[in-house]
């Protein structure tokens, strides 16, 4: 189990979130973004399960204490929408990266939904990540393009996803080809948010432990 820290910015305000130790020094490091629902007890527990698989692990609370009940759409979009991504992203974000990297090993990034499009933001803008693993989440070309992205992704996505949709994931993906990035890109038949365990109408077990073995994976080949 983790605890609640809180870490300086690159402009010196302080930023807080979860974070809980590999227990092994030298441990390569994770930063897991948020849903749009916020800090929920879901993400943390991600951040946990990295920690138990070697890692250290840091979710940022984007919301400032603002966690959403799953059932309240209109009240995550209100929260979403009020976001600074950029300023998350250089800064609660970076400083995330920075706070990780204080312990001597390589940092990757991963975020799901609302996080998805943060970890492809922070692969475009924070020189501080190694790696990225993004889940159905994508920025909109007016601040990230394909070709903006400077590190290996390992990218997840819905098959059903009205949100993240397959047309924007063909989009995405045929821009990361065509700028020659490193990337691997997975897509599953499942709804959008299925790693997700505590909303049972969109988790799908089989391809949630899928996902997570190709993630280890590339963690494993970009972090040594």
């Amino acid at each position: 189990m983790g605890t609640r820290i809180s870490w300086k910015r690159p402009d010196g305000k302080e930023a807080s979130g979860y974070f809980v130790a590999a227990g092994a020094p030298n441990a390569p490091s994770v930063v897991v973004i948020q849903e749009w629902w916020g800090l929920q007890d879901q993400i943390t527990g991600i951040a946990d399960r990295f920690a138990a698989a070697g890692y250290n692990a840091l979710a940022p609370d984007l919301y400032g204490g603002v966690v959403v009940p799953y059932h309240d759409r209109e009240a995550a979009g209100k929260q979403m929408g009020s976001l600074n991504f950029l300023d998350a992203v250089d800064q609660s974000v970076r400083g995330a990266a920075q706070f990780l990297q204080g312990f001597g090993s390589k940092v990757a990034i991963t975020g799901f939904c609302m996080g998805g499009a943060v970890s492809i933001l922070a692969a475009c803008r924070v020189s501080e990540f190694a790696c990225a693993v993004p889940f159905y989440g994508i920025p909109p070309e007016a601040v990230a393009k394909p070709a903006d992205v400077k590190i290996p992704l390992q990218c997840h996505f819905a098959n059903t996803d009205d949100w993240c949709t397959p047309a924007a994931v063909n989009g995405f993906e045929a821009g990361l080809k065509a700028a020659g990035k490193s990337f691997e890109l997975y897509r599953y038949d499942a709804e959008h948010g299925f790693v997700n365990e505590q909303r049972t109408s969109a988790h799908a077990r089989q391809e949630t432990e899928l996902a997570w073995s190709r993630t280890l994976a590339f963690l494993k080949k970009h972090l040594a």
